[in-house]
């Protein structure tokens, strides 16, 4: 048995717990409140003068699929960049246990993470959900049925296909590309359906659309990387005409469509805000977008993206406050919203009794480059960080 003591007790779901105790065992939590008694042998961690959250979550990285550190000249495995459609793809066929990122965002007081395919095609393939426990294999850390399917517009899939003269080189190509390739995603799972009645209706076996049957059956959420404001606009029309389950990731003109993202029930996954204005369609992003969001009750959790650059996001999401966030809802953007979004709210994502012991123990307030997370606990195991 694990109990931690004495600390700022944030549950997330309900009240600060000033001298609040937690108690675990058996990799659950047992119990969160102000007192609880210590049972003789327990393992005690003093966290008086510290703050105790949910482990923290990042719900869009590319952890190991984008290496940390990058090997082979600057060949990453996040983009499958042989066609614009690659649904058959999976993160998980790329996710090394033992990736530089993974120890480092742990480091930083995350535990659970969902990494994936990057934005270079159309459709990029599938992510997955995985805890960032230390292990030998894959098997050890992903969440099985945490998979989701990866999409994109913008400038990213024209810009590395347009250039070869190769659909897709506009914005209109890119949308025509998705589209074609729900269709006949759409088609051949009403096929599939068809063949459990009579099987001399079934299709021709086809891998890369048996990947996509679950996102056109509303059955996979579908994660829709998009900047622009007017990328956001078509990704919306897309998936509301093929209904599909969607997030918005990365909505760095969101700000510019609050009231369209309010109408159309988005959930958006905000993010990263600190990068460099690389490219055209982040050069509006904006600190204050997530308060904004908050103000219109737009649902959106926080990310920093990148392979190792998670460990930075508790600083960047203290950013964000300092532009008008609530620090509650920056609690929640990097706990259990993104815990919903992965599906995986009744495991984690708050302090509460019966989830996983996912717990990341700080010397300060949390969002702060002056408080640094020396406990990491996964699943009631302890990771000293110091």
């Amino acid at each position: 048995m694990l109990v931690i003591k004495g600390g700022t007790v944030v549950p997330v779901v309900g009240k600060i717990i000033e001298n609040g105790v937690v108690v675990i065992e058996n990799g659950k939590i047992k119990s969160v409140g102000k007192t609880a008694r210590i049972p003789e042998g327990a393992q005690v961690i003093d966290a008086s003068g510290k703050w105790v959250t949910p482990g923290l979550i990042d719900a869009h990285t590319h952890l190991s699929t984008f290496n940390d550190m990058m090997d082979m000249h600057g060949q990453y495995d996040g983009n499958e960049v042989s066609s614009p459609v690659t649904p058959q793809v999976r993160g998980i066929d790329a996710l090394y246990p033992f990736d530089n990122g993974i120890h480092l965002a742990r480091e930083a007081g995350f535990t659970t993470c969902y990494t994936g395919p990057g934005s270079a095609n159309v459709v990029c393939g599938t992510g997955i959900s995985f805890k960032l426990r230390k292990a030998a294999t894959v098997q050890e850390i992903a969440i099985p049925g945490s998979e989701h399917m990866k999409m994109a517009l913008g400038e990213n899939p024209r810009g590395f296909y347009g250039s070869d003269k190769k659909m897709p080189t506009t914005r209109m190509g890119v949308a025509a590309v998705l589209r074609n390739t729900l269709y006949d995603a759409k088609h051949y799972s009403d096929a599939l359906l068809a063949a459990e009645k009579d099987p001399s209706k079934a299709p021709k076996p086809d891998f890369k659309l048996d990947a996509l049957v679950p996102a056109v059956r509303g059955q996979m959420k579908c994660r829709i990387h998009c900047h622009r404001a007017d990328d956001i606009v078509t990704a919306v029309r897309v998936a509301e005409e093929f209904h599909l389950d969607y997030s918005i990731e990365h909505c760095t003109e969101g700000w510019r469509i609050l009231d369209f993202l309010k109408e159309h029930h988005v959930t958006a996954v905000v993010g990263p805000l600190t990068m460099s204005r690389a490219k055209m369609e982040i050069w509006e992003r904006r600190l204050e977008t997530p308060a904004e969001m908050e103000a219109k009750g737009i649902n959106f959790c926080l990310t920093e993206d990148n392979n190792g650059d998670t460990m930075y996001l508790p600083m960047h999401v203290g950013l964000t406050i300092a532009h008008g966030l609530s620090e509650q809802a920056a609690f929640e953007a990097v706990t259990i919203r993104p815990a919903r979004l992965l599906g995986l709210s009744q495991r984690i994502g708050s302090l509460e009794k019966g989830k996983d012991a996912d717990v990341a123990i700080f010397t300060g307030f949390p969002f702060t480059s002056l408080s640094r997370c020396e406990y990491t606990i996964i699943d009631g195991e302890v990771y000293r960080n110091f």
